[in-house]
Order: C-alpha cells, then structure tokens, then sequence
C-alpha cells in the first residue's frame, strides 16, 4: 500500500496537468444552462397553453400518444414505450402528483435519464482513453517502468487515479445541474414523490410493484447506477489504451462504440444477441423510469451482471498486456 499511494498522487498530478477534468467541468457549465433555459421556454409555452391547470397538460398528452396507438406510421416497438408513458401518466393522474413540476431538482433528474447512455459516458471516455497510450506516444512510460516497482503496481495507481476522477465528474455533474438548474426553476422538490416499479409484460403494463420514492432517492439511485455505468465505461477505454498506442485511435475506438450503443439500442430489438454487448446495457436508470428494455428477456439484474463481466475482462486484459508486453519499444 505505501508504494501504491506515492503511484495514484502522481497519476492525479498528471491527470489535472492534462487539464481534462477542468475541460469536462467547462463543458458541463456551458451545456446545463443551455438545457435549462430550453427547458424554461418549454415550461413557458406550456404554460400559456395549459395555465395552471398542470393536470390537463397531462390528460392532452394521455389522449395524444393513445391516438397515434392505432395509427399505422408510428413502428410497433415505440407503441410499446408510449402504451408504458400512458399508464405512468395515468397513475400520476390517480395519485394527484404533478411527474413535471418543474424545479431544479427535477431537472436534475430529467438530464441524468438522458444522459446517463451516451452523454456521460462520453465524458468519462476523455478522462481514461489516453491514460497509458499518451504516455507511450509521448516516451515516458519508459521513465516509468525503468523506476522498480513492479508493472501491476503502476497500472494498478493510473486505475484508482481514474476511478477517483470517475466518481468527481459523477459528482459534479449532478451539482452542476442542480445548482445552475435551480437558477431557473427554483431548488424545491426534493421530497416530491417520483413513482418506480412499472413492467411491461406482453401489451399489459404490471403497476403492481410501482411505489413512490422521495425524488432525493431517487436520484441517489440513478446516480449509483450511472456511476456503476462509469466505472466499466473507464475500464474499457482503460484496456483500449493499454492496448492501443495512438492516443487519438483509443477515443475514437470508445467513441465509436458509445455511439454504436446508443443506436443499437434503438434498432436491435430482432437481434436478441445483442443483449451481451456492453454498449446495449448502458441505460440501467431506464429500469427505475419503468422504460421497456431495449431488448426482450433484458433486466436491472441482467444488465448489471453484463457490464460487470465486461469490466473484469477489461481489467484482466489489462493487466496481462500491460504486465507481458513490451511497452519500450
């Protein structure tokens, strides 16, 4: 341990030198304002069409996605999501809780569900692509592995420096978000009940297990599970940049990958073999929002076990490369 701590503060020196960490926090504070305003105009328009009468706001979205049910433009895998939308709002209706009463704390909420599959996760590529490949394109990985300490030990302090980075930009992003957001909507909200547990069997919508949960909680349970997403997400482009020397071919490889995901995601309900791939089971807040699996037969439980698989072989591939490779030349 007293030889793996000096290994992770010199990684962090390193990491904040490069500067990364600072441009993520840049792109956070341009881009949230952005959302929120956008979002305020929504808010606005809705207003002036609805007053204040937020439950028949609700009702004319119930009645809008019921009538594009029967119409033969909309694909049968979106009826699915819209049938699920139409119980939600319904249940909503039933217990008397407004599900867009806007705050800051809401959209906080609202930005991690959409950013949890592709937006996050693209942040945390730029911090752990170039973690060794820089140092093999620059030439000092060669003072590095001169230095006797033994290769699982330095791969072992660049691995924690980048979870701990990991965890930061987890952190800030919901800080970020909650702080500028309330700007705009106000910083009340946080015990406002949010309903979880919707499931989708066949056309019927289960509402059995649904249960309400302060909205606080709830984001603290998003937030693990992206943060669980993160961690494999590092790990991946951890073993690409041990594996690859080009800097700037290691986040293309993960970028390419994220977004193939993300549109996988969207189309590959037939292939139920791409349940497996790592990049189909990034959206593990979906679960808690009662949105259909991208494919058949997926679970929270599924999905965790997926990337959890993923991110160990990552590490191992890691690791044995980085321990048996020639890395000097």
């Amino acid at each position: 341990m007293n030889n793996i701590l000096p290994l992770v503060k010199n990684e962090t020196i390193k990491m904040i030198r490069k500067k990364r960490f600072y441009v993520i926090l840049l792109v956070l504070l341009v881009l949230v304002p952005m959302f929120a305003y956008a979002q305020l105009r929504e808010s606005v328009e809705k207003r002036e069409k609805y007053g204040s009468d937020w439950r028949r706001e609700v009702q004319q979205a119930i009645t809008d996605n019921q009538n594009s049910l029967g119409s033969d433009r909309v694909p049968e895998e979106w009826k699915k999501y819209r049938q699920i939308y139409i119980q939600q709002m319904k249940y909503y209706l039933e217990h008397d809780v407004n599900p867009q009463q806007p705050g800051g704390v809401t959209f906080t909420r609202e930005f991690l569900d959409n950013a949890a599959t592709l937006f996050i996760p693209l942040l945390i590529m730029g911090v752990g692509s170039d973690i060794v490949s820089s140092e093999r394109t620059s030439g000092t990985i060669k003072m590095l592995l001169t230095r006797p300490i033994r290769r699982w030990k330095i791969l072992l302090g660049k691995l924690i420096a980048l979870l701990m980075f990991v965890s930061l930009i987890i952190v800030a992003t919901c800080v970020i978000c909650y702080l500028i957001s309330g700007l705009f909507f106000g910083y009340a909200g946080l015990t406002m009940p949010v309903f979880t547990g919707f499931q989708l069997h066949g056309a019927e919508v289960d509402i059995s297990g649904v249960h309400a949960v302060p909205q606080w909680q709830y984001i603290l349970m998003q937030t693990g599970l992206i943060w669980f997403v993160s961690v494999v997400v590092a790990c991946l482009a951890f073993m690409v940049s041990v594996l690859v020397r080009s800097t700037s071919a290691s986040i293309v490889i993960m970028m390419a990958a994220l977004i193939a995901g993300n549109i996988l995601s969207n189309m590959a309900s037939a292939w139920t073999s791409a349940k497996y791939l790592f990049m189909v089971n990034l959206g593990l807040t979906n679960y808690l929002s009662g949105t259909p699996a991208p494919i058949e037969g997926m679970t929270l439980g599924f999905s965790l076990i997926v990337l959890a698989v993923w991110g160990g072989a990552a590490l191992l591939v890691s690791f044995l490369v980085f321990t048996k490779q020639d890395m000097l030349n």
